[in-house]
């Protein structure tokens, strides 16, 4: 269509509230049409813990943008969302969450850093539980040494 140029694309998986989830192959699609025409995924997984049907499986988009290998992983730009709040057990009351970009250019990268070093920071509470989902606690660990 004449004056469309799409720049990104957010693709919602797992899907709220009903938990479907994205086969492996349409996600490699959607990477490989985005490659083609240039255009940015903005990857919403904040519901990843959050998938209801037996057998079902989460892949990633990250993952399978670097199982595709090149030149996928090296040329599609991602922006991957998670969520403590809305993923894990749905603790709506716990504020926190992250973002991690992949391919981004320097200058875009630099402009979404400022963006979030003039937000407000979460909470105390939101921090710990935004660490404790990205880096849960295991046994042989330090903390796990008090446990009897």
């Amino acid at each position: 269509m004449k004056g469309i140029c799409p720049r990104a694309i957010v693709v919602i998986n797992p899907g709220n509230p009903t938990g479907s989830v994205l086969k492996y192959k349409d996600i490699q699609d959607i990477i490989k049409i985005c490659h083609k025409h240039n255009i940015l995924i903005v990857a919403d997984e904040v519901y990843q813990t959050n998938i209801y049907k037996k057998g079902a499986k989460f892949n990633s988009i990250r993952k399978v943008l670097h199982e595709l290998g090149k030149p996928y992983c090296n040329d599609v730009e991602l922006i991957s969302l998670n969520s403590i709040s809305k993923g894990m057990l749905g603790e709506c009351g716990f504020r926190g969450g992250y973002y991690e970009t992949h391919n981004l250019p320097k200058e875009a990268e630099d402009i979404l850093f400022k963006l979030k070093s003039m937000d407000l920071c979460g909470n105390t509470v939101g921090q710990t539980s935004v660490e404790l989902m990205a880096n849960p606690p295991t046994l042989g660990v330090e903390s796990a040494d008090c446990v009897h």
